[in-house]
């Protein structure tokens, strides 16, 4: 097991500062009974069991364990539940000649509960695959010669700005009979009204069945209203109905009783009563639940398939502040009435077969690259789960929007703005499932290559929501918590922390993260202009550009105030002013340093662009000047020091010390005229770091640690410098590759995904960070979705010298063994 720590956004160590905070969480949580933004005295506890999330983007998830329990749910924005519902599941019932012969529920489970079913399925007669966004479970049934193959399908297909919205899953269940005779199978789909809360006890739920019929192909199954005050939802559990197959239901039962009597109707001939009508109202401390049924007969030595889905219908949402409704994206194709699970149902079963069409052409080319290893491709696609599960919220503009209302009283020259937004919806997703801001843009910076490469519009959407924040300001004051001083939550021409908690209201208000001012943080304002233009460069949106090009001069004017003594380098201010908050920086700094000369490189390569002369020769005259100033006061000879201050640790490896090297070698400015950094010099950085962060920490078997010490001894000077942060390593394997170092690059990267995803068991959950004795920080997070950074590194490798193809890339697990996705 591996324990949880506070580390990183961490209790300030002064006395103040720690009952500053307490006071801070203490009204929020016990009195006004909200959740903290972060909380750093109630982390969530590590549970071993997550497997592929379903669900498309923004419409809320619902998390499968790789045992096959529904455990994991994310239906109210930004807001998670970790109930395992015992009464979600699948159960198998098998028939000869007329005789029910086995029948068992397809889990491993021993519950208190529904004590008249059959539990306890044997772990080692099933194997568990994931590649996202599909899973497999293969059950050999004991004794029977039959196999069920259980594929699990979401729409999260990449430049599809439709059916990837949908909140629904499919299971496809593939049953071969190995017998001389033939067999009826049933597969029974059983779920409760809610999400295993209190709120499933609130009563006036009801379930009703419910067919649906389009283009003669007929779904028919059992909704399940659930009618809380704010955000009122409806689950559906359906399944095909064609030639051969039947599909009955039950239209309600007592999930918390011994259920012996559904046990019973499927027992007796392998289908439901199917009782026409709807139930009646839960009563307060009632709880209901649903099942439906699919039967087929399966000939001797034959193969069939059942279709079932499971949808979810919660149109319109409310962020814990109630003040705006949202509708979300999904509800331009299907409507924002809450009756649209029906013909969710009926698309999800209709349609499935097109996505994997699609997912297969999209993952085929890098799943059959035999130069690729197996846990590269499983992390590559496993990681993008945080795009759905991320507490990922995807909302349409309201009809009658106008620009002034989106824009401000500064925002009149982002043209395209209203265009944008209006096509492709507002998109956000948190910083991680324990840290519930909304794209946090310091860490976006790295998780942003899964979006600008996948979804483009998303991003390009995302960029535009900061960029009207950039350019007004929001003067209400705010006591911070780290430093007890009062500030404006948001200074003019400022890149903001976050888009705001979805505890409150997102868009609206902004910078919910109330640890530091972040107004004086060095790297926000560079992330936003080195973004744009690697979008820009990767889509090709002259009107973004365009659009953009006035908000990043304003963004740099700001961050020239940082350049104290003028030499063409920013210095920072003596604590912790960047991405990584509890790390103490002061003067020049690699990071932050090389993050200031990439942007003042791109404002170069932009203004060209656009034909700005005299902004290019502006930034042409800080460059030469930066450049000189960051290799005389940075250089040492292997690798640029930590920072210029000349402290204790001022020359410390730091992992990340060529982000701003990363960034443009993915935006093709890392050679010839546009150089920054001298190559001989990266390359001897890369190679130190490799040698002293990834090879002399923990055996070179989990990364690299952020900060080393010239003697091999990692460096404990703040808790951040001390582990090992998942994205900054994909990041860094990224800028290995870009610069040769290949096989470097992919051994540095393993160390995480062996790391995380088979000896911490944290599939599905990667943290923030870890250190070398299994403690870790913030589970379920968004930076290693960096991850996709090295995918663009290797394809523009490829692209210079094509590679050769073929081999595969999934990995299994038996279910009652050790968790390797």
């Amino acid at each position: 097991g591996a324990t949880a720590t506070c580390a990183g956004h961490v209790l300030p160590s002064d006395t103040e500062g720690t009952v500053t905070y307490f006071k801070w969480w203490y009204k929020k949580t016990r009195i006004e009974k909200k959740s903290a933004f972060i909380d750093l005295l109630c982390a969530v506890p590590l549970q071993q069991i997550y497997g592929c999330p379903l669900g498309g983007i923004g419409g809320g998830t619902i998390t499968r364990g790789w045992r096959g329990e529904f455990c994991r749910w994310q239906l109210n924005p930004g807001i998670y539940h970790y109930e395992t519902v015992i009464a979600d599941q699948f159960t198998v019932c098998l028939r000869c000649k007329g005789q029910t012969v086995y029948q068992q529920v397809l889990s491993v489970e021993r519950p208190s509960t529904l004590q008249g079913w059959n539990w306890g399925y044997c772990g080692h007669y099933a194997f568990y695959h994931a590649l996202y966004p599909r899973a497999w479970m293969v059950y050999e049934l004991p004794g029977q010669n039959v196999v069920l193959t259980c594929r699990q399908v979401s729409p999260v297909i990449p430049h599809d700005y439709k059916d990837s919205s949908l909140p629904v899953g499919v299971f496809i269940w593939e049953v071969e009979n190995e017998r001389d005779e033939d067999v009826d199978v049933s597969i029974m789909f059983s779920l409760q009204n809610g999400t295993g809360t209190k709120e499933d006890r609130s009563g006036g739920h009801w379930n009703e069945p419910f067919a649906f019929e389009k283009e003669g192909e007929r779904v028919a199954g059992v909704l399940l209203h659930h009618c809380t005050h704010v955000n009122p939802f409806t689950l559906a559990i359906s399944a095909r109905e064609k030639a051969g197959t039947g599909v009955t239901h039950l239209t309600a039962f007592n999930p918390m009783g011994s259920g012996r009597e559904v046990w019973q109707d499927l027992l007796q001939d392998g289908r439901l009563d199917s009782p026409a009508g709807k139930s009646s109202l839960t009563e307060k401390g009632e709880v209901t639940a649903a099942a439906v049924c699919a039967s087929c007969r399966v000939p001797a030595r034959g193969h069939r398939t059942l279709e079932l889905a499971l949808a979810w219908d919660m149109p319109r949402v409310h962020f814990g502040s109630k003040e705006k409704l949202h509708l979300r994206r999904y509800t331009r194709f299907f409507g924002s009435g809450g009756d649209a699970a029906p013909a969710l149902s009926h698309h999800a079963l209709t349609h499935y077969e097109e996505w994997e069409r699609k997912i297969e052409a999209w993952q085929k080319p890098i799943l059959e690259n035999s130069q690729l290893p197996s846990w590269y491709k499983s992390a590559l696609f496993n990681e993008l789960y945080f795009m759905t599960d991320g507490g990922t919220i995807w909302v349409e503009l309201p009809p009658d929007c106008r620009a002034e209302d989106l824009q401000g009283p500064e925002g009149a020259g982002l043209s395209h703005l209203l265009p944008v937004l209006r096509e492709y919806g507002r998109f956000a997703y948190l910083e991680g499932q324990e840290y519930r801001m909304y794209n946090t843009y310091d860490v976006h910076f790295y998780a942003s290559f899964a979006l600008v490469m996948l979804w483009p519009k998303l991003q390009i959407s995302l960029q535009y929501d900061i960029a009207v924040t950039v350019v007004n300001e929001d003067v209400q004051p705010r006591q911070y918590l780290m430093c007890g001083q009062t500030a404006q939550v948001k200074l003019k021409n400022v890149v903001p922390h976050d888009i705001g908690d979805p505890g409150d209201e997102p868009w609206q208000r902004v910078n919910a993260y109330l640890m530091h001012d972040t107004a004086d943080w060095k790297d926000l304002n560079l992330k936003f202009v080195l973004q744009v233009y690697r979008d820009y460069y990767l889509t090709h949106d002259s009107l973004y550009l365009r659009d953009m090009w006035p908000v990043c001069q304003a963004v740099m004017e700001s961050e020239l105030k940082f350049d104290t003594d003028n030499d063409g380098l920013i210095e920072n201010g003596g604590f912790a002013d960047q991405t990584y908050d509890a790390w103490v920086v002061n003067g020049a700094s690699a990071y932050c340093g090389g993050l200031w000369l990439a942007a003042v490189c791109v404002m170069c390569k932009m203004a060209e662009v656009l034909g700005d002369a005299e902004i290019q020769q502006k930034y042409t005259d800080i460059l030469s000047k930066g450049k000189e100033a960051f290799e005389r006061m940075l250089w040492n000879g292997k690798y640029y020091n930590y920072d210029s201050s000349g402290s204790e640790t001022s020359s410390s490896i730091m992992s990340d010390q060529c982000a701003g090297q990363w960034f443009l070698g993915a935006c093709g400015l890392d050679q010839g005229e546009f150089e920054v950094f001298r190559k001989s010099h990266v390359v001897s950085a890369l190679k130190t770091i490799f040698e002293k962060n990834v090879m002399s920490f923990a055996g070179g078997t989990m990364g690299a640690v952020n900060g080393m010490r010239p003697d091999g001894v990692p460096d404990t000077s703040s808790v951040q410098s001390n582990e090992v942060w998942i994205g900054v390593v994909y990041a860094l394997a990224a800028t290995m590759i870009q610069e040769g170092l290949v096989e470097e690059g992919f051994h540095t990267a393993e160390g995480c995904y062996r790391t995380v995803w088979e000896r911490l068991g944290m599939a599905f959950q990667t943290p923030e960070a870890y250190r070398e004795k299994k403690v870790y920080r913030s589970l379920a997070y968004m930076r290693p979705l960096s991850i996709w950074s090295m995918q663009l590194a290797l394809e523009r490798r490829a692209a210079q010298a094509p590679a050769e193809e073929g081999g595969t890339g999934l990995q299994g697990k038996k279910l009652c063994g050790c968790m390797c996705v």
